[in-house]
């Protein structure tokens, strides 16, 4: 079976969320001891993650530097991101792996992400990114061409696109890997974004893809039967902080969208993992699981639920009711 699993960005950071080289190799390490045991236990993994400490730190220093050099656009940041995290995960699974006696390799690509350079995303920008900071230092940035607005007394903040991903250009590659045995890590941060240009080539674009729907779309791409989004939570709730909030267990496509439409779940937190989940079923796939990162394992396993969300098609949903 295939498995695709995205990391969220705490699976590369310490509990209190920051970021250093040594907190990141610490995290990782942790992170990648259930995905060794699925890889022993003869599972076809690949693994997407999450980048967002990672440019907001590379932002940081675009920020600090803007009057000696210029910044560095965010599809550089993304593709930075890719690489230092393939290379830290590449290094932890490996050593899992070996301290387990499999012999697998492990693979990081760069990973392009098309979306459409008419996305109504560019013309209007709105997604928020890295720091805020005074008005005398934003206009530094906002002469290199940056968006910035006014966010009142906490300050100017950046807004760039968040642009709809349409496919993912390397997969060809992550696909040709797979078949040579490799663990593949791909996709990172969503993908780095790019569009083409009307002689078909492509360049990279200032803008931030959802990294759950750039899992979904890779995990598609890949033929992946199983998506495992990990994040710091136990799955999606209802009437989250409410005293009537519960867990959504094993739920069909329709149901999970209709609590969607209900405004159950966060735009800028559960809501693209639940949008992704239901994305990949529908296309395709055969469950979406959201789950804790120490739970990956347990929702691999666990073929139609019993850890944390488990997203299936409304026929196998009818199945396993009737067996319950």
């Amino acid at each position: 079976m295939r498995v695709l699993i995205a990391l969220g960005g705490n699976a590369m950071t310490s509990p209190d969320g920051r970021a250093r080289p040594g907190d990141q190799i610490a995290a990782v390490t942790v992170a990648m001891e259930p995905v060794a045991d699925l890889v022993a236990a003869g599972y076809d993994v690949v693994l997407t993650h999450g980048n967002g400490p990672q440019v907001g730190n590379l932002l940081v220093k675009n920020e600090l530097a803007a009057a000696v050099v210029p910044p560095v656009p965010l599809d550089w940041c993304g593709a930075q991101t890719q690489g230092t995290i393939g290379f830290i995960v590449i290094d932890a699974l490996e050593r899992a792996l070996t301290d387990r006696g499999v012999r697998r390799r492990v693979a990081a690509v760069v990973t392009r992400t098309l979306v459409d350079a008419a996305d109504p995303g560019f013309a209007r920008p709105t997604k928020p990114i890295g720091r805020y900071l005074p008005r005398d230092e934003a206009a530094v940035l906002i002469d290199h061409g940056e968006t910035w607005e006014d966010r009142g007394e906490r300050g100017w903040r950046r807004v760039v696109a968040s642009p709809e991903p349409l496919e993912v250009l390397d997969a060809p590659a992550a696909t040709a890997l797979l078949a040579a045995g490799f663990v593949v890590v791909a996709n990172g941060g969503g993908g780095i974004p790019v569009v083409r240009e009307p002689d078909g080539s492509v360049r990279g674009v200032e803008a931030v893809i959802d990294k759950d729907l750039g899992a979904a779309l890779l995990g598609r791409a890949l033929g992946a039967e199983t998506l495992v989004i990990a994040t710091d939570v136990d799955g999606a709730v209802l009437g989250f902080g409410t005293p009537h909030e519960r867990a959504v267990g094993t739920v069909d496509v329709a149901t999970l969208r209709g609590y969607a439409v209900e405004g159950h779940f966060a735009s800028g937190s559960m809501g693209p993992k639940v949008e992704a989940a239901c994305r990949f079923v529908e296309q395709g796939g055969r469950r979406a699981v959201i789950t804790t990162l120490t739970r990956i394992a347990d929702a691999v396993r666990a073929d139609t639920g019993g850890a944390g969300t488990t997203v299936l098609p409304a026929d196998i949903t009818r199945e396993v009711a009737g067996h319950a």
